[in-house]
């Protein structure tokens, strides 16, 4: 299933550019609450693939926080930019419109930085919407899409630390996710 790699067809905006850095650019589930920060998804994913991962994660963050902050990756090299935002949009009910433009100006800023754009979409319980966003923006854009790391981990609690965020299992799990559909661009 070729959506399993990407939702741009070919290979992403970037690919092959001088970066050397990957960053994690996001809210809670980047930063890792709920876990010790060697057990979040960026360190678990950094042991995967055999190279530090930045993380940049906030808890808290909207996307329109992302975009308040999205000068922070002009402190690295970035060669690709994990891009994980919008539930915090959703449960704060902000309009869906501006989470829109700011997934926008936070993609188009990584691409103009020459980073491949990574979209790491949460899916959950009512983000379909979101879901639906950020798989059309990837494709548009020529980003990765990560669809639903979220799924099975959010109605399991023996893989949460609380009713929202994961444990060290559910990053594991997360950073499996995210590992497969950025494999071929990694090693």
């Amino acid at each position: 299933m070729l959506l399993l790699i990407s939702a741009c067809s070919g290979k992403p905006a970037n690919m092959g550019n001088s970066g050397s850095d990957i960053i994690a650019f996001g809210d809670s589930l980047t930063y890792g609450y709920g876990a010790p920060k060697d057990e979040s998804y960026p360190a678990v994913l950094g042991g995967i693939i055999g190279r530090e991962i930045i993380n940049l994660g906030v808890s808290g963050d909207t996307a329109q926080d992302g975009v308040e902050r999205i000068a922070e990756l002009d402190d690295y090299n970035p060669y690709m930019v994990l891009i994980e935002f919008g539930a915090n949009d959703y449960m704060r009910k902000r309009p869906f419109d501006q989470t829109k433009q700011a997934l926008n100006d936070i993609v188009d800023y990584v691409q103009r930085r020459g980073a491949i754009a990574v979209i790491v979409d949460t899916g959950g319980p009512g983000m379909g919407k979101y879901t639906d966003l950020m798989k059309d923006l990837a494709k548009e854009k020529k980003a990765v899409f990560v669809p639903a790391i979220m799924a099975g981990i959010f109605t399991d609690r023996s893989l949460k630390s609380d009713m929202i965020h994961p444990n060290a299992k559910g990053y594991a799990i997360i950073a499996q996710r995210i590992h497969k559909r950025i494999k071929p661009y990694v090693e």
